[in-house]
């Protein structure tokens, strides 16, 4: 009996050898065939996809993005408060309900990007030991078409923009105007309105000030496999003056890693002079109104900016 356990332990040591006698050269090689299977399969997927994009009736969709970090510090001495906690949360949600016909679209879309910060230093009972609001955009859009042929349409647009954590609708943008669609491809939409009205909403004294101008969209969204790809630039110029002109300009980037999770990367640009007009007035009268009061001429039309990276969870 201990001669034949001896054998079979042999026959086994064998062949678990002669399964170790294979190269990577050999290894990768068999990957190949298996590699450009999945491809070929991917390229399948893709294109039933697009046929189910084409067809007509309601397509919802939505994705967002989660990223949060947590540290506490005691007696951390190197550094110049040892005794700290600190916190960073932001959440991103960007969701479409999209309506497509053989005469007409109508597309809507919602993009929300909340954060929160925290930095509480335990040493100092006067600081802000809670959560303050680091992060608010709101925007949300409606776009309708009828088509004058598959890739062309006279449309109708209204947009709106805010903040909802703090100073809700002030200031709030509202488009609202009428021009020509142009949709080259299915993941693509340039929306052109020369007739468009910019209302901007605030509350007391303000620089803000509604106009009418030209509104110019663009929106290319895509899903290939595991990675979802969101890109819309929003601009308006007024034909008032160039300082009541504005865009914003948002990146949105996801890629699945298991069932619905994934990691996601959102940045965001926005320009708005007036924006900008009524933060340097604001620190102007906190400095106590010292020197010169700012105006459109003397300042710049900084580029505002923000980035997100977390987990992302897909619907």
């Amino acid at each position: 009996m201990k001669k034949l356990v001896l054998f079979a332990l042999a026959i086994l040591s064998f062949g678990y050898a002669q399964a170790q006698e294979k190269t990577e050269e050999e290894l990768r090689e068999e990957m190949k065939p298996k590699k450009a299977e999945i491809s070929r399969l991917q390229k399948e997927v893709s294109a039933l996809q697009s046929q189910i994009d084409n067809l007509p009736g309601w397509k919802f969709g939505a994705f967002g993005t989660v990223g949060a970090n947590f540290s506490r510090f005691n007696s951390w001495y190197s550094q110049g408060t040892p005794n700290v906690s600190s916190a960073n949360i932001a959440a991103t949600m960007n969701a479409f309900a999209n309506k497509k016909e053989a005469k007409y679209f109508w597309r809507n879309a919602l993009n929300l990007n909340l954060g929160w910060v925290k930095y509480d230093d335990r040493d100092d009972p006067d600081d802000d030991d809670g959560f303050r609001n680091a992060t608010d955009v709101f925007n949300i859009t409606s776009l309708y078409g009828y088509k004058l042929s598959e890739k062309l349409a006279v449309s109708t647009l209204g947009e709106y923009r805010t903040t909802i954590l703090d100073n809700f609708n002030d200031p709030g943008y509202l488009d609202l105007g009428l021009g020509m669609t142009w949709t080259p491809i299915n993941n693509l939409t340039v929306v052109v309105h020369p007739l468009n009205y910019n209302f901007v909403f605030s509350s007391g004294e303000t620089v803000y000030e509604s106009s009418l101008g030209a509104k110019i969209v663009a929106d290319y969204t895509r899903q290939i496999g595991k990675i979802a790809f969101k890109s819309n630039l929003s601009a308006f110029q007024s034909y008032k003056s160039s300082d009541y002109s504005n865009f914003t300009w948002i990146n949105s980037f996801n890629y699945k890693l298991f069932n619905q999770i994934g990691v996601g990367f959102e940045v965001g640009l926005r320009g708005n002079k007036q924006e900008n007009l009524e933060n340097a007035i604001d620190e102007y009268e906190a400095d106590g109104m010292v020197g010169t009061e700012p105006t459109f001429d003397s300042i710049d039309n900084q580029l505002q900016s923000y980035y997100l990276l977390g987990l992302t969870y897909s619907f």
